[in-house]
């Protein structure tokens, strides 16, 4: 008996349930249309909460004072140390996806970036690795260009929780430009500072010119890859400045010290010890360090104008109102 009041208890469960399974059968097609429909309109209301919301505004001094204090702090910052982890785990999968990319271009480009010296044919290779090691090497750079955008994409979202909502946007609006610096860096590496490279060191004295591919394009893709990445110089210094971080008036008391500072990089990224090429290299640096100076010139004026109105529109909130 118990065993038959079981079933039918079953059977009348299966019974109440089976109107409700039924509308979700009939509904499915719909719920399924217009989750895929809503679904752009709930990413763009989530990127504009992102985009619009006001970080919870703590001192230095505080946040660090509480990281010796309080658990919850210690257990904050350990979690944004895995964040960051995160974020440089998905850059060192997107760099090897460019160069999985570059593989298909890496030929193709060698042969451009030898167009200087008259092509492949007239670089030569003295070891059994070299090519191989040549062809990873103007890959991973070319993976890096490609990439880039992602690259820098990554670490805006890492710091943009961090930032006011304003910061944000701007920041965000400067990944192409960074983008397009790092690359025109690259451009003015091959057909500027290269030949002119080359051409002293070519002819310095009668000795007969064997380049290696190894010492070539070692060559060519370090001085490309560094002097893009001073040419984003400017528009980091810019970005610093609009956010309080960095006073023109230091950068411009500094200069002399900023000219020395330089010279020391532009000798350790310079391949050979000779004066001429570690001045190309230093002339550019230079160049961009005192534009990033009117710059910072620029972004901080823009700062005190927006505090000053701020200023004005809190004045005028605050006054009372008077009632005639």
């Amino acid at each position: 008996m118990a065993l038959e009041a079981k079933t039918v208890g079953t059977n009348q469960k299966d019974m109440t349930n089976f109107p409700r399974v039924l509308w979700r059968v009939i509904t499915f097609p719909f719920v399924l249309i217009f989750n895929i429909l809503a679904f752009p309109i709930r990413v763009l209301r989530r990127i504009y909460r992102f985009l619009n919301t006001e970080p919870e505004d703590r001192p230095v001094m505080e946040a660090f004072s509480s990281l010796a204090a309080e658990q919850e702090a210690r257990q904050s910052l350990w979690d944004h140390v895995e964040v960051l982890r995160s974020h440089l785990l998905r850059i060192v999968i997107a760099i090897a996806i460019g160069v999985g990319i570059s593989f298909y271009l890496a030929v193709p480009l060698m042969g451009y970036l030898a167009i200087p010296v008259g092509g492949l044919e007239n670089l030569q290779a003295i070891e059994v690795t070299e090519e191989l090691s040549v062809f990873m090497r103007v890959a991973l750079t070319s993976g890096i260009a490609i990439m880039l955008p992602y690259i820098a994409f990554e670490l805006w979202l890492f710091a943009a929780p961090g930032l006011r909502a304003r910061e944000r946007k701007f920041s965000l609006v400067g990944i192409p430009f960074a983008t397009i610096l790092f690359l025109g860096g690259m451009s003015f590496t091959y057909y500027f500072l290269l030949p002119t490279a080359l051409a002293f060191l070519g002819d310095f004295t009668n000795i007969a010119e064997f380049w290696t591919a190894r010492e070539y394009f070692s060559f060519i893709t370090g001085l490309m890859i560094w002097i893009g990445l001073f040419f984003e110089f400017p528009l980091l210094i810019y970005i610093l400045s609009s956010i309080g971080f960095i006073e023109p008036r230091i950068l411009a008391g500094q200069w002399r010290l900023a000219i020395v500072i330089i010279s020391i990089i532009a000798a350790v990224i310079t391949p050979t010890i000779d004066p001429v090429t570690m001045s190309l290299v230093m002339l550019p640096m230079t160049f961009l360090y005192f534009v990033s100076i009117g710059l910072s010139y620029v972004a901080y004026a823009g700062r005190r104008r927006r505090a000053m109105s701020e200023m004005r529109d809190s004045d005028v909130q605050d006054q009372p109102k008077v009632q005639i």
